[in-house]
């Protein structure tokens, strides 16, 4: 059975309560480097099941909504109250082509756009961590709420990938 919009948010919100967002994202790529370390990349290459992600793809993924949150905080610190489009996540899979992406290389991009923001968050007054934008599927969304809901999303990936590779 598969979980409500409301049971996702619930459960990634379970997974930032009372802790630190942005230490949770710096510690995520080193968490996911610890992970794939030593695994041979058929094994990270292969899906668990039709349909469903391999580790590499969900590398890929991480990449490129790290991507996307990149864009979507810095149009909220410039623009408040700006339109945050949501996108298609399996769409950006087949188009992007992640199956094919070294593991590697798609963690290597997570942790460089990672670091970007990171760098950035150092740097935001009080006033900019409340600026906002209208997500289409989640509403308004500071960024502060975005960091939070990234740390969390990052969180749901990792224990997918411990999943995968205890298999």
């Amino acid at each position: 059975m598969s979980e409500t919009a409301e049971q996702y948010k619930a459960r990634l919100e379970g997974y930032t309560a009372g802790k630190d967002p942005i230490a949770m994202q710096r510690e995520a790529p080193q968490t996911l480097a610890s992970l794939i370390e030593g695994v041979a990349e058929a094994e990270l290459t292969r899906r668990p099941a039709p349909g469903k992600w391999s580790v590499t793809e969900i590398l890929a993924h991480l990449a490129e909504d790290e991507l996307t949150s990149t864009w979507r905080y810095r149009q909220m610190l410039e623009q408040d109250g700006i339109e945050l489009r949501g996108f298609d996540q399996d769409l950006w899979a087949r188009v992007g082509d992640y199956a094919s992406w070294k593991p590697q290389d798609a963690l290597a991009m997570f942790r460089l756009l990672r670091e970007a923001n990171l760098r950035m968050f150092a740097h935001l007054t009080p006033e900019q961590w409340q600026r906002h934008g209208v997500h289409s599927e989640r509403g308004k969304l500071t960024v502060r709420d975005l960091c939070r809901h990234m740390a969390a999303h990052d969180i749901n990936h990792i224990e997918q990938v411990r999943r995968i590779l205890a298999r």
